[in-house]
């Protein structure tokens, strides 16, 4: 019988009655249905650049969370369960600090994301952030390091700044600490294999607000007397574009030097061009440090071939279980979208549980409960375990997060570091790390 039908001899008050007491009783039926999960979404705005890998990955790792927790039921808030949409903000700070920030508050105000996580370059994301802070949105920050967009903010004005947290990558003091880690490991090589006594060390590195402290500590620590430094000689410091398409002229300066190693601090796109001219040119000097581009598995196809034996700081390798969640997230991605996660995959993927964890916690939405609960955050995702300091930046060193040496040999990427790395009363090592080597051609250049 439809709503509207009227039984025989029914006066007009009763049959007005029955519609709508029908109307009701389909009502609830509907809402018992959907459940309390379908009235409810929370909308995160994914940031980045999104016509670059560094952003591209972010988006990658946030859906991959975003589908297991939403396949999952969601998240449990209080009485209520919300399904996560993300939200796709390309904030175009590889080339605009504006353009980021005109991004972000357009994300809040007229997209009306939740949450914020992401953001890249240092330079933009201080501005994003202070746009953040402006409407009281938690930010989980996923891929700048500037030790400056948390320490000497959150510390000094908390009640601006407490919406800010980073997940990823460690801050720029502990990447250098990091990375010379590494550097450490290509010296000894070239002390033990090439026989030189003081190794001259070239440093090559962005010009970029992140990379400001690690050329300053990579500088003073290269020629400090061990055990403090290591012994070594700089013999200069070049800084190209984050955007730049040749550094032939600074290897080619680097070379004359008579650099055995060259130090890369690079997070932007200029890492291939450098592993292709440094292949081409065959220069004879070892590189080690950060480049994000060698992260990537298709780094010896961009290279055209050129980039092997280029070695890297890297969150994850093939193969080596930092923690238990490591390998299947790995697994899961390549499963999804066919490409090895660089950092900012898996410290979107992080951010995404750290926040539905906190929200679970809180047992509500509104931020300062968000922000009480992600300050207890304990959370062992794919690169380590992650707990925020009072800065709100993750701790770094042996049982949190500090990340791996790698090395591309054979044609894939391995790793070289850490083996058997003793802070203290702790030995820190994984299966499957393999020592470093030096490329051939550079140990052909020096024993002659």
């Amino acid at each position: 019988m439809n709503l509207t039908d009227r039984p025989v001899n029914a006066p007009e008050g009763e049959v007005a009655e029955m519609v709508h007491h029908r109307w009701l009783a389909l009502l609830a039926l509907a809402l018992a249905l959907a459940g309390p999960a379908a009235a409810q979404t929370l909308r995160i705005g994914i940031l980045g650049p999104m016509a670059f890998v560094q952003g591209e990955h972010t988006w990658y790792g946030a859906t991959l969370a975003a589908e297991e927790l939403n396949r999952a039921g969601g998240i449990a808030v209080g009485n209520q369960r919300y399904r996560i949409e993300l939200v796709r903000v390309d904030t175009n700070e590889m080339t605009s600090v504006t353009d980021a920030a005109t991004a972000v508050e357009r994300a809040i105000t007229a997209q009306r994301v939740d949450f914020l996580v992401g953001g890249f370059r240092s330079e933009a994301v201080l501005a994003m952030t202070e746009v953040a802070a402006d409407y009281r949105k938690v930010f989980l920050i996923t891929g700048a390091a500037l030790d400056g967009i948390l320490a000497g903010r959150v510390d000094r004005n908390y009640d601006r700044f407490k919406y800010l947290f980073r997940v990823s990558p460690t801050k720029s003091s502990d990447l250098a600490r990091t990375s010379l880690l590494l550097l450490g490991e290509v010296i000894q090589a070239v002390r033990r294999d090439l026989r030189v006594e003081r190794p001259k060390v070239a440093i090559l590195a962005e010009r970029a607000a992140w990379a400001d402290p690690l050329v300053e500590t990579a500088s003073r620590l290269i020629a400090a007397p061990a055990p403090q430094g290591y012994a070594s000689e700089v013999v200069g410091t070049w800084r190209p574009s984050a955007t730049a398409t040749d550094v032939t002229p600074e290897l080619t300066a680097i070379q004359r030097a008579g650099a055995q190693v060259i130090f890369t601090v690079l997070s932007g796109p200029v890492g291939v061009p450098f592993g292709r001219d440094w292949g081409r040119l065959k220069i004879p000097a070892a590189p080690v440090g950060i480049n994000v581009e060698a992260q990537q598995e298709t780094w010896l196809k961009a290279t055209d071939n050129l980039g092997a034996y280029v070695a890297t700081l890297n969150t994850l390798a093939p193969s080596v279980a930092i923690t238990p969640k490591t390998i299947p997230f790995i697994a899961n991605f390549q499963a999804r979208f066919r490409q090895f996660p660089i950092y900012t995959a898996s410290g979107a993927y992080a951010a995404l549980y750290i926040l539905a964890d906190a929200l679970q916690r809180a047992g509500t939405t509104a931020a300062d409960a968000v922000v009480r609960a992600l300050e207890a955050t304990d959370y062992v995702g794919p690169s380590g375990r992650l707990v925020f300091d009072r800065t709100h930046d993750i701790t770094w060193g042996p049982g949190y997060t500090t990340g791996l040496g790698v090395q591309w040999i054979e044609g894939r990427m391995q790793a070289f570091w850490p083996r058997q790395w003793r802070v203290g009363n702790q030995v820190v090592s994984y299966a499957g790390v393999r020592p470093y080597q030096l490329p051939p051609w550079v140990v052909e250049a020096w024993r002659r």
